[in-house]
């Protein structure tokens, strides 16, 4: 069948995924809960009980539940007990973050960024100079400079030669996108923005990888100061 623009329904086991995490984030079912009995937890999430079966599975291995047999699914203390696909799922569900999650997002980013560029210039400074072109010559547009911010990021990592830098960039991208474009609709943001893109060609056409971790360490730094300036 062609692409017609339809969006595919949503599987019964995907939907009920979806609404399980979200009620565990908004605390329907908080953290060290034990959950309802098998047959009411699906009429609660509105699938059969083969399914809920399925997907408990599924939850469970990604780090939200722990189930033992015979004893009541609990609640796992996510912040302290989860892992990447967590974080991934969290960033996902933006309308239950915690106030704070993007600053400490940001807070990540400003501690990791340093040093997947300096990798990245030390082991590939012509390809950073590649992946910086788009970002020279961007449309004065809060969506493209997201676009053209998370692109540069993610192929910054890629470069540094360490995956596990984007595995947990990775975990981030919905998020960003939904931040990206409220920070940048500001022109200041933007223009700040583009002098840090020059600066950091420069340090790579320099082949100064401590040039561009200082650089980037100080952007970061202020574009935290500035998100908590607009939230």
């Amino acid at each position: 069948m062609t692409d017609n623009g339809w969006t595919a329904p949503e599987k019964p086991a995907q939907m009920c995924e979806n609404r399980l995490v979200a009620a565990i984030l908004d605390g329907t079912f908080p953290v060290n809960s034990n959950l309802p009995a098998e047959r009411d937890l699906a009429a609660r999430l509105g699938v059969t009980r083969p399914t809920l079966r399925e997907v408990l599975q599924r939850v469970a291995r990604d780090g939200w539940l722990e189930i033992h047999h015979g004893r009541a699914t609990r609640v796992r203390d996510y912040w302290r007990e989860g892992n990447l696909v967590v974080l991934a799922a969290i960033a996902a569900h933006s309308e239950q973050l915690p106030a704070d999650f993007a600053a400490n997002m940001l807070t990540v980013r400003f501690l990791l960024a340093p040093a997947y560029t300096r990798l990245a210039i030390e082991r590939a400074p012509r390809a950073v100079i590649a992946a910086l072109q788009p970002c020279l010559a961007l449309d004065d547009d809060a969506a493209a400079f997201t676009e053209a911010d998370w692109h540069l990021q993610h192929e910054l990592t890629i470069l540094s030669g360490n995956p596990v830098f984007t595995l947990i960039y990775n975990s981030f991208s919905n998020l960003y996108q939904t931040l990206g474009e409220v920070y940048f609709h500001d022109p200041t943001n933007r223009e700040l923005s583009r002098a840090f893109y020059r600066e950091l060609h420069e340090c790579a056409q320099n082949g100064d990888a401590d040039c561009a971790s200082a650089l980037i360490a100080r952007v970061m730094l202020a574009s935290r100061e500035r998100w908590l300036q607009i939230r």
